[in-house]
């Protein structure tokens, strides 16, 4: 942003003020919808990496690092190929593609305040999704091998059967005869779990007492930074159920396929030794799979659960109009980062859902509806698709929007680029209030006045891939769990 001092320039849907060369830009307004100011004066950057990560992916994404110093001599060259294809200021890939860096050699140099995206620019929201897009296509060629210490172990709900599995990763992760004397975490749910038999495991490898440790959501949340490696056994749903857990960065998540379907889970269990072996030893393949980031926003001036009337309110006007300064209309309840979809629906209530559709300071339409499904490309397999929307391969950067049993027959499904930011809001006028859902989880109930935003989040999920069948991966997923376009084959005609 270019600008002389003492002078304005405004963008939609922030505007920033310019107070010199070292003071910097400071927020002058936002539009209604934005409603928070940032943590910090100034403009916000997405350039730096976040406090304590140490996973090497999103590392790459903050994209500023240093070097030990027995390792920059070797990895000069690497770090200026990589350089040039990102874009970034310091990587670590050496000449035959093959990631040589070990993350406990690499820090980040400077920690700044996570800025979310709901109060970026439209220019930030858009390098920043370019940027993960351009490192994703990078990573796609390349086999990371990373320094792997802690090992983060997640098991299907549900399912006593998996139990007995998980306790067979963790005894082989756990045995001497690893290279690394690993850190295993498993939920505490199975702590005391017979099936999982934890006593025994300890027994059998004495040193295992103090690797083998249990986890719960809260310290999950508050440790995610610990973790140098997923491993998940179970569906899709245990799939869905780590991204939840891992708000912000994602360590790379190896899934074995022990549930009902496949789109995420690639890896066969029977061959669980070999597989966890290679990766570690030899380094894994991962695609950055597009993740959205939602955010809860209230309506301000709500009393007792209900609007006060003393004046009329419009949504669209509050979300696209300018307000005058420093009055607020909304504010920012809770922010939830989502693999699949978000969904608005009509919940209990017997009546449609009454929905207006934003994107970036436009109001698109106002929905009549069961409700509506905003899915990223992964979850295009999901709800999505069952509501009647497009199939999209998990690479491609855009946001699916498909209506659930429209009133007009006329709404049909659009597929809209990641650099928008999405809204969907209750008018006040609305005759019910409607109920929104991540990921199949947090269920909130949106009064009149409330609505979420949705965009691109900075936080990829880090998904491992099959070094065999990486380039063709996803269409054997659909061939072999949805039975994609099969049919018997015509008849050849008789000449």
């Amino acid at each position: 942003m270019a600008a002389m001092e003492g002078q304005v320039e405004r963008q939609t849907p922030t505007s920033w003020r310019y107070h010199g060369q070292h003071s910097g830009y400071y927020l002058l307004h936002r539009r209604k919808s934005s409603l928070v100011m940032a943590n910090e004066p100034g403009k916000p950057r997405l350039d730096r990496a976040d406090e304590k990560t140490a996973c090497f992916v999103h590392s790459l994404i903050a994209g500023e690092w240093v070097c030990s110093p027995d390792q920059a001599k070797d990895a000069q060259i690497a770090r200026e190929e990589l350089n040039n294809a990102l874009g970034f200021d310091e990587t670590a890939v050496d000449v035959d593609g093959v990631t040589v860096t070990d993350v406990e050699d690499w820090r980040p140099k400077q920690v700044q305040p996570v800025v979310e995206s709901r109060q970026l620019t439209k220019k930030q929201l858009s390098d920043m999704a370019w940027n993960v897009r351009k490192l994703s296509k990078k990573l796609d060629s390349l086999k990371l091998k990373l320094s792997v210490k802690n090992v983060f172990v997640v098991t299907k709900a549900g399912d006593d059967s998996v139990i007995a599995v998980t306790s067979k990763v963790t005894q082989w992760l756990l045995s001497k005869d690893r290279d690394t004397e690993y850190n295993v975490y498993v939920e505490k749910r199975l702590e005391a779990n017979p099936d999982f038999g934890a006593s025994q495991l300890v027994q059998g490898e004495p040193s295992a007492a103090e690797r083998l440790k249990f986890w719960d959501v809260k310290f999950v949340h508050e440790n995610a930074y610990l973790f140098d490696f997923v491993i998940t056994l179970g569906g899709d749903g245990t799939v869905l159920y780590t991204s939840w857990l891992f708000q912000h960065v994602v360590p790379p998540v190896l899934s074995f396929s022990l549930g009902s379907l496949g789109f995420l889970t690639k890896f066969d269990f029977n061959d669980y030794q070999e597989t966890l072996g290679s990766a570690f030893k030899d380094g894994v393949a991962v695609s950055l799979r597009l993740r959205f980031e939602c955010t809860i926003m209230r309506s301000n001036g709500r009393s007792g659960g209900s609007l006060t009337q003393s004046t009329k309110r419009d949504l669209v006007e509050e979300l696209i109009g300018e307000e005058a300064e420093g009055i607020l209309t909304h504010r920012p309840e809770k922010v939830i980062q989502i693999l699949n979809d978000v969904v608005l629906d009509r919940g209990p209530n017997p009546t449609m859902s009454s929905i207006e559709l934003f994107g970036d300071d436009e109001h698109f339409t106002t929905l009549l509806a069961d409700g509506i499904c905003i899915a990223t490309p992964t979850g295009s397999t999901a709800y999505n698709l069952a509501a009647g929307g497009s199939l999209c391969h998990p690479d491609n950067p855009v946001i699916l929007v498909t209506a659930i049993c429209a009133h007009t027959l006329s709404f049909r499904p659009i597929i809209l680029p990641d650099t928008i930011v999405l809204r969907m809001g209750v008018p006040y006028d609305a005759r019910a209030s409607s109920w929104a859902s991540f990921d199949g989880r947090e269920r909130v109930e949106l009064h009149p006045g409330d609505y979420v935003t949705v965009s691109a989040s900075r936080y990829p999920f880090a998904n491992v891939l099959q070094q065999d069948r990486r380039k063709n991966d996803w269409v054997h997923s659909i061939s072999k769990t949805l039975n994609w376009n099969s049919r018997q084959r015509q008849k050849a005609l008789k000449g």
